[in-house]
C-alpha cells in the first residue's frame, strides 16, 4: 500500500518528489514497481518535471523486460492512475521514511546471510557491522541550505543557543576558549620534543575523565600501556617511577576510586607510526560504538605528522610535505565533523622554532597548511628558568573561539613527575610582557618550543 502511495506521488506531488527522491534507493523496490521507480528516475534527472501515467506507458516500451513483467507494469500504472485516495503530505514523508529504513535494514539482513552463507565472495563477515550500521543510519536530511530571509528565527536562536563545550580544568585555556572546547573542531598544540605535547593530552584526557566524559585517545608514538602509565600517574597522584611499586591490592583500590568518580570511559588504541589516517580511526570508532556501546566526547590523536593520509599515499613525486600534512589536517578536521566531537593533536616546530624565543605560526614543522585549517593553535614553551619554576609558557597563535590577543601568553604549573598541569598564582603572570607581541627576551631567552 505505501509503496503504491510512494509511485503516485512521484507522479503527481512535484513538492514530495523533490524532497524524497534523493534519498530512495532502486533496490528497494521490487519487481514492477522497481521499473516504474526507474523510469521516473530518469525521466525526473533527464527532464527535471514529473511524468504522467501516459508518459510511463510508452517508455515501457523501451525496456527490455520478459512478457508477464511487461504486463504487470502496464497494470501498476494502471493502478497507479486509478488511485484517488489523497494523503497528508507531512504523513507521506514521514511513512517514506520509515518505509525506507525498514527496507535498507531488511536488504541488509539478507545481504548478511548471503555472506555468512558464503554466497558472496565480494565480502567476508567483517563487513556485516558496518552493512547493518549503514541501514540504521538511513534517514532523511531535508536541509538543503540557509535561506537568509526564511531562516532568520533559526539563527536568531542559534545566537542565542549555548553551545554545548568540553570545557578545560585549567583557568586561562577555559577562559580563552570561552568555557572549552566546542564540538566539530581540530585542535594543535605546538611544541618540540620533550617540552610537553603527549603530557598536556595525557593531562587533558584524565581531566576529561574526572569529569565523566569518555575519551578515545590513539597514539602512534608511545605504546599503550605507557599513556595508560601517564595517566595513571595524573589520576592516581602517584609520581609515574612509583607505580611499579604499588602493590596489586592497592593499585585495584585506587583504580576502583577512579571509577567510582565517573561515568566516562577511556579507550587508548595504538597504531604503528605513519600507517593509520583517519579510515582506520573511522572504523575503530564504528567498532567500538557496535562492541563497547563506547561514543567518545573527546579524541585525542598523538599525533598528527605521524599519520598517514587516507587521500594522498606518501610522499615523493608531487607531492610535497605541506600538501601531505595539510591533507591529513583537513581529514582529521572532517572527522571531528562527521562524529561531532572535537578533536585534539600536536605537531612539531621547525629547526628554527625550536631555539626560538617567540615562535610563531611560521615555526609549524613541514606545512603552514596546518595551521590554515586548525580551528585553536598554542604553542608550549620552556627553557630552564621555566623548568626551574615547574612552568611551561603558553602562546596562543591561532583562535575560532575568541580574541587571540587576550591572554597571549600565560604561564601554567607542570608536575612532571605525576603529569600534571594545574594553574599557578596570579603574581606567577607577571613574567608575561605587558606590551603587544613583545616578549622581555632579556629574561626570556633560549626558548625550546
Amino acid at each position: 500500500m505505501i509503496q503504491t502511495m510512494i509511485l503516485k506521488n512521484l507522479l503527481e506531488n512535484d513538492t514530495y518528489t523533490r524532497k524524497v527522491i534523493p534519498f530512495l534507493k532502486k533496490e528497494y523496490f521490487e519487481g514492477q514497481s522497481k521499473v516504474i521507480f526507474d523510469l521516473i528516475l530518469n525521466y525526473v534527472a533527464k527532464y527535471n518535471k514529473l511524468p504522467t501515467p501516459e508518459i510511463l506507458k510508452i517508455e515501457v516500451e523501451n525496456v527490455s523486460m520478459g512478457d508477464e513483467l511487461y504486463r504487470s507494469t502496464l497494470e501498476s500504472i494502471a493502478e497507479i492512475e486509478k488511485e484517488t485516495q489523497k494523503v497528508d503530505d507531512a504523513w507521506l514523508l514521514d511513512n517514506t521514511e520509515k518505509w525506507c529504513q525498514d527496507r535498507a535494514i531488511y536488504l541488509a539482513i539478507m545481504k548478511s546471510i548471503q555472506i555468512i552463507d558464503g554466497k558472496d565472495n565480494n565480502l567476508t563477515k567483517n563487513a556485516l557491522p558496518e552493512l547493518l550500521r549503514d541501514a540504521l543510519s538511513v534517514s532523511f536530511d531535508r536541509n538543503i541550505g540557509h535561506d537568509y530571509i526564511e531562516n532568520s528565527d533559526s539563527r536568531f536562536d542559534f545566537y542565542h543557543r549555548v553551545e554545548e563545550r568540553i570545557p578545560f580544568d585549567l583557568d586561562f585555556f577555559k577562559t580563552n576558549t570561552k568555557g572549552g572546547l566546542p564540538k566539530k573542531t581540530l585542535n594543535i598544540i605546538l611544541a618540540g620534543t620533550g617540552v610537553g605535547k603527549s603530557l598536556f593530552m595525557c593531562h587533558q584526557a584524565a581531566a576529561c575523565l574526572n569529569m565523566g566524559k569518555s575519551v578515545l585517545y590513539i597514539t602512534m608514538e608511545m605504546a599503550e600501556e605507557r599513556i595508560a602509565e601517564r595517566i595513571d600517574a595524573n589520576l592516581m597522584n602517584v609520581t609515574i617511577d612509583k607505580l611499579d611499586k604499588l602493590e596489586r591490592k592497592d593499585f585495584a583500590n585506587k583504580i576502583t576510586s577512579i571509577t567510582n568518580k565517573t561515568t566516562g570511559k577511556l579507550i587508548i588504541k595504538e597504531y604503528p607510526t605513519g600507517a593509520a589516517h583517519v579510515g582506520h580511526f573511522r572504523a575503530l570508532l564504528k567498532e567500538l560504538s557496535m562492541k563497547k556501546n563506547f561514543t567518545p566526547d573527546m579524541i585525542f590523536i598523538d599525533y598528527l605528522n605521524i599519520c598517514a593520509s587516507s587521500r594522498v599515499k606518501g610522499l615523493g613525486g608531487s607531492i610535497n610535505t605541506y600538501s601531505y600534512i595539510k591533507a591529513i589536517a583537513e581529514e582529521l578536521r572532517g572527522l571531528a565533523v562527521e562524529f561531532n566531537v572535537p578533536i585534539v593533536s600536536a605537531t612539531q616546530t621547525t629547526r628554527s622554532g625550536y631555539s626560538n624565543s617567540d615562535v610563531g605560526l611560521e615555526d609549524t614543522s613541514e606545512s603552514f597548511g596546518l595551521p590554515a585549517t586548525a580551528d585553536l593553535m598554542f604553542a608550549l614553551i620552556s627553557n630552564e628558568e621555566l623548568n626551574t619554576l615547574n612552568q611551561i609558557l603558553v602562546k596562543q597563535l591561532k583562535n575560532r573561539y575568541n580574541d587571540p590577543n587576550v591572554n597571549k601568553r600565560f604561564v601554567i604549573g607542570v608536575d612532571r613527575a605525576k603529569m600534571r598541569l594545574y594553574d599557578v598564582e596570579a603574581s606567577a603572570q607577571n613574567v608575561m610582557a605587558t606590551n603587544g607581541d613583545e616578549m622581555n627576551t632579556s629574561k626570556y631567552q633560549d626558548f625550546n618550543v
